[in-house]
């Protein structure tokens, strides 16, 4: 018989190393700026109990967990040699800035990024930790903040002596030997599982999820984050600064004086002085996280759309060599930085955020895509670079934002999506390749057959919707059976979504939840033409506004002119045959809206 073929193994190297530290070798590091964490600058989210829980465990004997840290690439240098790159800690951070903070005595920033300590209390008769409180600070049974004990001036003797006076009948050796367990917590060892420094972004994410399955999952903007905060010569944290500050400050404007007052040294810089706009800025259209503001400051320098790239250059790393190159990651620096002071630019700011509001966009609810408002953002940044006029920006700007709405482009695989179009924008340039997707993606088939068979759903969040509303506000149409007042004004104060065939109507007809709650079966009113109709079926509460128009009493809405009646039902889509229409023709109704609103959509995006 003849003999099976061989089975081919695979070897697959080790991708890290497990070596055990002491915790104040690890603290030693840090302080030195061996390992890199951005969590002592950034906003610390432990509450004090973790912090009293993982010294108990600690002092226990008990594993507090394996950290993380990622080498940095080693970097050629000028001079030809290689740099050793510092390790940055990818998880653990919240555990060492712990450590850091009531051993050491170090502040720390909370979530409002006030710098507070974090005091942790010894009780040495009892070998019990807690969070320090007035109390316990008037306890004489208490070291009332253990950072003492750690401090290189402190004497164990005296404080063992002073301890004694203070608790009559303690013994010295006791607490002599209670404080000296305490003081050698720090030589408990840690696992530090260091991954190599070849490994790309992905594959530390997948490690990470690995590892540490109950965690957040790491994004490869916390790894771009880390690598800037990392860096001191092309001053990595300053710009990191400016990012955390900036997309905190867009959201709660107060928030500029907390800056002043907690980082002097920051507010001093220019990068503090170029967002210090921010702090009498209330439109919230356009409130990025930090994410999307590296997103839109890389791809609109660097012409690419995957973040793992940016920590590659960030890094040093030459793509045609393949080797790690110092003058790579000075430029990468240096680019990023100008992306991200382009991005903070209020002149810049303010007309995008007005171009997309000019589209029909009044209210952040009606963005259902945060990505395609930041390509559309790098789209307005990479025209505005070529010197183009305002009216060669905004339209480009507004069709593009629009059809990715619409298409719900960067839903999917984004990053790939988002760097195919940016690498095509600059191959193609923006109008032929706008004009090319337009014709591939908004044919007359998209218009009269996909996108009404798309808008059969009842998904409140439905893209389909909210480009819609944008259609209504951007056509300035009044509400439902108002009179005076617009879609706009009804958005911006969150009038109700009423249902044009009734909820109740359609539930006693038998229909379900998912039928009754259709997109088609929705237009924006006032709430008292709402309350008004009830569960009227449209042939009755329709005939009863027909009715007002021609000297009947006025029921619903101000509307007492037949001809501006029949404009709001056109406006809103509405089949003037719904006014004789009962639940056995709500089928139809919805097939027809659809129909009618694609038609309205169409003419809108051709508006733009």
């Amino acid at each position: 018989m003849a003999s099976s073929p061989a089975v081919k193994q695979q070897t697959v190297g080790q991708k890290y190393s497990v070596t055990p530290h002491p915790v104040s070798t690890l603290l030693t590091w840090v302080q030195s700026g061996e390992i890199a964490i951005p969590e002592i600058q950034r906003p610390f989210v432990w509450d004090a109990t973790k912090v009293r829980n993982l010294l108990d465990s600690l002092h226990k004997g008990f594993p507090i967990g394996y950290l993380i840290s990622w080498k940095n690439p080693d970097v050629k240098l000028k001079d030809g040699t290689r740099s050793e790159g510092k390790r940055i800690l990818i998880d653990g951070q919240q555990r060492v800035t712990a450590l850091m903070a009531c051993i050491l005595g170090k502040q720390v920033l909370t979530k409002d990024y006030e710098q507070v300590r974090i005091t942790i209390a010894f009780n040495p008769l009892e070998h019990r930790f807690e969070v320090a409180n007035p109390a316990i600070q008037k306890d004489s049974a208490w070291i009332p903040d253990i950072a003492q004990v750690f401090d290189p001036k402190c004497s164990i003797l005296t404080l063992v002596q002073e301890f004694t006076t203070k608790n009559k009948g303690a013994s010295q050796d006791d607490v002599f030997r209670s404080i000296e367990a305490l003081k050698s917590i720090v030589n408990n060892h840690v696992g530090l599982i260091e991954l190599n420094s070849d490994l790309d972004i992905e594959t530390v994410t997948e490690i990470f999820i690995r590892v540490n399955s109950e965690g957040s999952p790491l994004s490869q903007a916390d790894f771009v984050m880390s690598k800037i905060a990392a860096n001191e010569a092309f001053k990595g944290n300053e710009l990191r600064k400016a990012i955390d500050y900036f997309c905190h400050m867009a959201k709660w404007p107060d928030f500029y004086n907390t800056v002043k007052q907690n980082d002097k040294e920051f507010a001093k810089s220019e990068l503090f002085a170029k967002m210090s706009w921010l702090k009498s800025e209330t439109d919230d259209i356009y409130d990025p996280s930090y994410t999307d503001m590296l997103r839109v400051a890389f791809t609109s320098e660097f012409r690419r759309g995957k973040l793992q790239d940016l920590v590659a250059l960030l890094s040093g790393r030459n793509f045609e060599t393949k080797q790690f190159e110092e003058a790579v990651a000075e430029e990468s620096f240096a680019k990023l930085r100008t992306g991200v002071v382009n991005f903070m630019n209020e002149t810049h700011f303010k007309r995008f955020v007005m171009i997309i509001r000019s589209a029909g966009f009044v209210v952040p609810d009606m963005i259902s895509s945060g990505n395609a408002l930041n390509v559309a953002y790098v789209l307005y940044l990479t025209l505005r670079s070529k010197g183009l006029d305002g009216a060669s920006i905004e339209s480009p700007v507004r069709r593009w934002f629009v059809m990715s709405q619409l298409l719900g482009r960067y839903s999917g695989s984004a990053e790939s999506q988002m760097d195919f179009d940016i690498r095509q924008m600059h191959d193609k340039g923006v109008d032929a390749y706008l004009e090319l997707e337009e014709r591939g993606q908004l044919s007359e088939a998209f218009w009269e057959s996909a996108l009404p068979q798309a808008m059969n759903t009842s998904s409140s969040s439905s893209p389909y919707y909210k480009v819609y509303l944008a259609a209504q506000v951007k056509a300035n149409d009044r509400g439902f059976l108002s009179r005076d007042i617009g879609v706009t004004d009804l958005i911006l104060n969150r009038a109700d979504a009423h249902h044009i065939f009734p909820k109740d109507f359609l539930k006693k007809a038998s229909f379900s939840k998912g039928r009754y709650n259709q997109i088609a079966n929705f237009a924006l009113t006032q709430t008292e033409i709402n309350i008004g109709i009830g569960n009227k079926a449209p042939s009755v509460y329709l005939a009863e506004v027909f009715a007002q128009c021609n000297g009947g009493k006025l029921k619903h809405g101000g509307i007492t002119d037949e001809a501006e009646f029949l404009k709001n039902l056109k406006m809103h889509c509405v089949p003037e045959e719904a006014r004789s229409w009962g639940a056995d023709e709500y089928e139809k109704f919805l097939e027809e809206r659809r129909q009618l609103m694609a038609a309205k959509m169409k003419n809108y995006y051709s508006s733009l």
